[in-house]
């Protein structure tokens, strides 16, 4: 298959799952080498990555899975309010905390997705899908914003897909950056995501979801405007403050 040029690259995308390989790593090297073109020229692979997820889960469900590469999606959570949070708690705010991050892993984990660094405040994961990435998010909020909590705790969410480079134990590149960038302008218990991540849901299954447009805008450090999206769930809060930025395209 021809992978020379955008129109080449969809192609070879959609007709995939029609070739016929000698083996299983002659599979893995053409599935490598297609995600590495889309990745070059900046196409967002929906329809491959579903296909190859059914695959994953058929043929490779028991074996111990690998992070994903190529077209990843990312979520970067972070506690509002946190410093107010340590003052009023004081030594308790560690177990505070430790629930919030319990119940970041627990629906990270529900949405077959990986954990990969969670810091202070700050939580880090990654997803086969945007999907994925999206249901764990809507999950999250609403457990944290469930009546009933003893303490009131609100994280703000920011969703990304796009190419980062693996280090085998963490990520690096400028989608990751954007990922963080796109969490700290949102406000506690609020979805905010790019509009890579948007199309991938909306190609696949948006059943259940909402995107509001929350417009273009210059995210401190980064080269270009980037479209934001909130998203919308039964259960979630919908009105929120403007975007926690300066610069709006």
């Amino acid at each position: 298959m021809p992978i020379h040029d955008p129109a080449h690259v969809r192609n070879a995308l959609a007709r995939f799952r029609q070739v016929s390989f000698g083996d299983e790593a002659a599979r893995d090297r053409a599935r490598t080498r297609l995600l590495r073109a889309a990745r070059r020229f900046r196409i967002v692979p929906v329809g491959f990555i579903t296909s190859e997820l059914q695959s994953v889960r058929l043929d490779r469900a028991p074996r111990a899975r690998a992070l994903p590469e190529g077209f990843v999606t990312m979520m970067m959570t972070d506690i509002e309010g946190s410093t107010a949070l340590v003052q009023r708690h004081g030594h308790d705010y560690r177990q505070l905390l430790d629930d919030v991050c319990a119940v970041l892993r627990q629906y990270t984990a529900a949405s077959g997705g990986f954990e990969i660094e969670a810091r202070a405040d700050e939580f880090f994961a990654v997803f086969d899908a945007p999907r994925a990435a999206v249901d764990a998010a809507v999950a999250v909020q609403r457990a944290l914003g469930a009546p009933g909590r003893a303490v009131a705790v609100r994280v703000r969410i920011g969703i990304h897909s796009g190419y980062p480079t693996s280090t085998g134990t963490n990520y690096i590149g400028l989608d990751v950056n954007t990922t963080s960038r796109v969490c700290a302008v949102g406000h506690g218990g609020q979805i905010v995501v790019t509009a890579n991540a948007r199309e991938g849901v909306q190609a696949t299954d948006r059943s259940g979801l909402r995107f509001r447009a929350l417009g273009a805008h210059r995210l401190r450090g980064l080269p270009e405007d980037v479209v934001l999206f909130q998203v919308g769930a039964v259960g979630l809060a919908t009105r929120f403050p403007p975007l926690r930025v300066t610069t709006r395209a």
